[in-house]
């Protein structure tokens, strides 16, 4: 099969994020298609049958290029001790909302499934995240026709990512909005590199095209971007509040409540880095342990019955900086304003 080229694909260059949980809806993939952008579906958190499900609702809804974004699964969690207190910490915030704390329990979601369904009906691109799937895997899909894209947050990674035989990497800076895709989940906030900087540093390391992401909100960052050499610009929170968005109401208001004024990275909803509006769940629970997807699933009922409730401060509310910026437009309205500088 014959394999077109990134920048073939990346006709104008923007793309929509992926945004696992619900955000990255086959419709809001189809609008971006519409308007010229290529959009990602998020695999995360879904069962392969979804997945495929979705993929087959864009191809019917667009002949455009669109990409999926898997989570590569990491190791599960030794420090039993720790999430075990973190659960009893939970108990409290749970019961407001008439939940209790799920299992903490690790899995791998999916990932082998999800490989195995997108190799027998290959999407134009696949892209992963948390990690660099093996080579093999990246081989296979490459000769499926697919072009192959790796989240990184660093030159190191970088390095590994391209060593592995990737077509393109996901350039994500510090300022971006939800998980950060680190291989590694260790470490402490605020070490990662800003978007700019980081550009550069991997363009030391390596000549693969250069997918930028993390606060790009307007035209002018997009054009930033592409001038330090990203290939195109990469936006989610900038579409977190369109109608095409699978973004729960009360998340969407709350990227337009006064009250939030700022994002900060967390590990309270998930034992991961993830940056999103401060809430009092946020600001009760900082002592999270690194612990992925452990975490994640403990929270899970409760995340759900607050959003049930309509109650944002014990939600997930992940944005990116800048997220003021973020506005209730249709998808194709903001694709054709973050691009228009381009066009003059």
């Amino acid at each position: 099969m014959a394999r077109p080229g990134v920048l073939d694909l990346l006709r104008r260059p923007l793309v929509v994020a992926p945004m696992a949980g619900g955000p990255s809806a086959s419709e809001l993939v189809i609008a971006a298609a519409g308007a010229g952008a290529v959009g990602f579906l998020a695999a995360g958190y879904k069962a392969p049958a979804a997945m495929a499900a979705e993929v087959a609702a864009v191809r019917a809804g667009t002949a455009e290029p669109f990409g999926v974004n898997v989570f590569v699964p990491g190791t599960p969690s030794a420090d039993a001790a720790a999430i075990l207190e973190y659960l009893g910490s939970l108990r409290a915030s749970a019961e407001a909302v008439g939940a209790s704390p799920g299992e903490a329990s690790w899995d791998d979601d999916g990932f082998g499934e999800k490989v195995a369904c997108l190799l027998a009906d290959p999407p134009p691109i696949v892209s992963f995240t948390f990690g660099c799937p093996p080579a093999a895997v990246i081989a296979a899909l490459r000769h499926a026709g697919s072009l192959v894209a790796v989240t990184v947050t660093s030159p190191g990674e970088a390095a590994i990512a391209a060593a592995a035989g990737v077509d393109a990497l996901c350039v994500q800076g510090y300022e971006a909005g939800a998980h950060r895709g680190t291989f590694a989940n260790d470490g402490v906030a605020g070490q990662d590199y800003g978007l700019l900087t980081l550009i550069g540093e991997i363009a030391a390391v390596t000549a693969l095209p250069q997918i930028a992401a993390g606060g790009i909100m307007g035209p002018r960052q997009v054009d930033a971007v592409l001038a330090a050499g990203a290939v195109a610009a990469q936006c989610g929170t900038a579409f977190l509040r369109c109608p095409e968005s699978g973004a729960h109401p009360v998340h969407k208001a709350a990227l337009a409540d006064a009250r939030y004024a700022m994002t900060t990275l967390t590990r309270a909803f998930s034992g991961r880095w993830a940056r999103g509006l401060v809430n009092q769940f946020v600001l009760r629970h900082a002592d999270a342990p690194a612990a992925y997807p452990e975490i994640n699933n403990a929270t899970r009922p409760l995340r759900a019955a607050a959003a049930a409730r309509g109650d944002p401060e014990k939600m997930s509310l992940f944005a990116g900086q800048g997220f003021r910026a973020a506005a209730d437009r249709p998808a194709g309205e903001i694709v054709e304003w973050l691009c228009s500088r381009r066009a003059r």
